[in-house]
């Protein structure tokens, strides 16, 4: 695997399209930041690191009734194309429906906490 963000990106879409409870994937860091992020914001209901042989990052998804809270998720910044922005180019997301993900020299952080700490960095992905 090349692309750690497009894989968590595509897992919960697909998860989320198939109507699963959970979801299970190989652990790092940067997948479970991005986790931490989704769940404080409210999009997912759990995150967890199972300490099998080989770490998983396991993912509980949130619904509201029949429907994923996730509507959409879209990578920004890919391996061929880094995108980085300072603290007043973080976009708002949806006109502050949805969040952008910025990772900062200080921490993997929503797009709202990255400007009032005023850092930018490199624009992560959207979700909504």
């Amino acid at each position: 695997m090349h692309d750690p963000i497009s894989d968590i990106l595509t897992r919960i879409r697909n998860a989320g399209l198939a109507k699963h409870a959970a979801l299970v994937m190989p652990h790092s860091k940067l997948k479970e930041a991005v986790a931490r992020i989704l769940k404080t914001e409210g999009y997912i209901s759990d995150v967890s690191v199972e300490a099998t042989p080989l770490k998983n990052l396991k993912i509980s998804l949130k619904y509201v009734g029949r429907s994923p809270v996730i509507v959409g998720l879209r990578q920004i910044s890919t391996p061929g194309l880094r995108r980085y922005v300072r603290s007043t180019e973080i976009p708002r997301v949806l006109g502050g429906m949805g969040i952008a993900i910025v990772s900062t020299s200080r921490g993997v952080m929503t797009g709202t906490e990255a400007r009032k700490q005023n850092l930018g960095g490199e624009l992560v992905c959207y979700v909504w």
